[in-house]
């Protein structure tokens, strides 16, 4: 690993290799507590978006190998404005050790790795979210150590988060289906790439409308909020668009017995899922938020333990 940038950028045994390795960390944690792996080592926090889960476990996941953090705002980069994306990579690669960047634009990160001669990950952009996939899969590991073959139903848009989900559940074996309202699905390459990858795996990928077909199997249903940051201008005619897509009660009943319900935070309580959902017995959504830190100490020591 020199990046991590997008989960289409690994196979399926080094993305098994990170899981693995989450595990063994949030284990050796929980029981002798933390082990000095990146003892040295200082981590560039590049943000433009602000974030609670990305920043506290990034810097909580280094503090725990025993390295360093900085964090630097939007406004002491401009978004490649007061200097280029390129000479801030080249800055940055003479000082720290590594890079996570939180972008607008999928772009800037590529941008960046192009550029640094360290490593850089991708903490979240308007394409893909890979950091949040890989600790949702840990955490979909822990409830259910099988998960060749399970079904995975994502309820809402076809947006970053869900882009890297069906990605990883596509690697890893798991079945993936997807509920969107007209005009607001996967992006029609990544849509073609799921297909590929279904073909090369077993795995089945299906594009849906109606919410009640997409979850009827499922053993994980996963919602995330109707409107992102950088689309709020949008708000009002997606509240509207998707209010049939809520995960609510009667939408889990329709589920396995069992369905595990999950959310990558932070959410819009009463639109994309009622209280009763997202504190009712099937919800993993705070575990799910925990398993950051330690997926996100996982990528850290394959990228920077060298």
């Amino acid at each position: 690993m020199s990046d991590f940038l997008s989960i289409d950028d690994f196979s399926r045994t080094e993305l098994e290799d990170i899981l693995e390795l989450a595990a063994r960390l949030k284990q050796e944690y929980f029981a002798s507590g933390n082990r000095p792996l990146l003892q040295g080592k200082t981590l560039a926090m590049l943000f433009e978006k602000p974030s609670l889960r990305t920043r506290v476990s990034f810097e909580m996941a280094m503090r725990h190998l025993g390295g360093d953090v900085i964090y630097i705002s939007s406004g002491e980069i401009s978004r490649g404005k007061r200097e280029s994306i390129a000479d801030v990579a080249r800055v940055l690669s003479g000082y720290v050790d590594g890079i996570v960047a939180r972008v607008f634009e999928y772009a800037h990160v590529c941008n960046l790795a192009k550029h640094a001669s360290i490593p850089v990950i991708n903490g979240l952009s308007d394409f893909n979210h890979p950091c949040q996939a890989i600790s949702d899969i840990f955490t979909i590991m822990e409830m259910r150590p099988q998960i060749q073959g399970l079904h995975l139903a994502f309820i809402g848009d076809g947006n970053n988060v869900a882009t890297s989900l069906m990605l990883i559940c596509m690697r890893l074996g798991i079945h993936f289906s997807i509920a969107s309202p007209e005009g607001y699905e996967l992006e029609a390459s990544v849509a073609a790439r799921g297909m590929e990858l279904a073909a090369e795996t077993g795995s089945e990928f299906q594009q849906l409308r109606d919410p009640a077909t997409a979850v009827s199997q499922a053993d994980i249903i996963y919602t995330d909020v109707w409107t992102s940051m950088g689309q709020e201008e949008e708000m009002e005619q997606r509240q509207q668009v998707f209010q049939p897509y809520q995960v609510n009660m009667d939408l889990v009943s329709k589920a396995h017995p069992d369905v595990l319900i999950m959310h990558d935070l932070p959410a819009r309580r009463g639109e994309e899922i009622t209280d009763t959902v997202a504190d009712g017995p099937h919800s993993i959504i705070f575990q799910q938020a925990h398993n950051r830190l330690h997926a996100q100490k996982a990528i850290l020591v394959r990228l920077l333990a060298q």
